[in-house]
């Protein structure tokens, strides 16, 4: 597994390595809504924990927000992404994964891990291809069965979409079916929002529309 994991680190770095040449965006390009945020709440345990072992994505300080323009070679990027790490990570609950019911958020060191260490290895990979951090933010949501779940958000100038290990489409926020409650924001890492169990349609629904 470990070395299938390699591989998947030679053939990520393959992927469009800048963040230049893009394009523009045109009318036939994937289009979302923006998620409603609130005001600010509690940092999930699994951030401080993360924060623990990797200070350096967690003393930045204050960014200027910026949002990705969408482009169909991002849009390309994006599901490259999404599809290798959903496809190269092996699925592994925290208990079974770390031994601890305290949530355990890192990088997918042995390749495994839950819907956390994806998320932060999407984001990890999308930064080292020059997406702004600030358009790349842990999400909480409760999934289609009512259990807690992490997505990553990738906020852009078409809409808020959401890469996740449960589907290999990436997804405007409101056509997951998720009740979507907290995100980073965009300025600060450590500072989190609250999103009000804001929801959409489900998949299929949203599909129909």
């Amino acid at each position: 597994m470990f070395n299938r994991f390699l591989s998947f680190l030679t053939a990520a770095s393959l992927l469009g390595l800048a963040w230049i040449g893009f394009g523009e965006a045109s009318e036939d390009l994937p289009k979302a809504s923006f998620t409603p945020v609130g005001g600010q709440t509690t940092m999930p345990y699994g951030w401080v924990d993360f924060c623990n072992r990797h200070a350096e994505e967690c003393t930045l300080g204050k960014l200027n927000p910026v949002d990705v323009h969408m482009t169909r070679q991002v849009w390309k990027t994006l599901d490259d992404v999404n599809v290798l790490a959903n496809t190269t990570i092996e699925p592994l609950s925290n208990v079974e994964h770390w031994g601890t019911t305290l949530d355990h958020w890192d990088y997918p060191v042995d390749g495994k891990g839950d819907c956390t260490i994806y998320a932060l290895f999407k984001r990890k990979l999308l930064i080292e291809r020059g997406f702004p951090r600030q358009a790349l933010l842990m999400t909480i949501v409760r999934d289609l069965n009512g259990e807690g779940h992490a997505v990553l958000t990738v906020k852009t100038d078409r809409g808020d979409f959401v890469l996740d290990n449960l589907s290999d489409d990436i997804r405007p926020w409101n056509a997951t079916g998720y009740a979507f409650f907290k995100r980073q924001a965009q300025d600060d890492p450590n500072i989190w929002l609250s999103l009000g169990g804001a929801t959409g349609a489900a998949p299929a629904e949203a599909a129909s529309q």
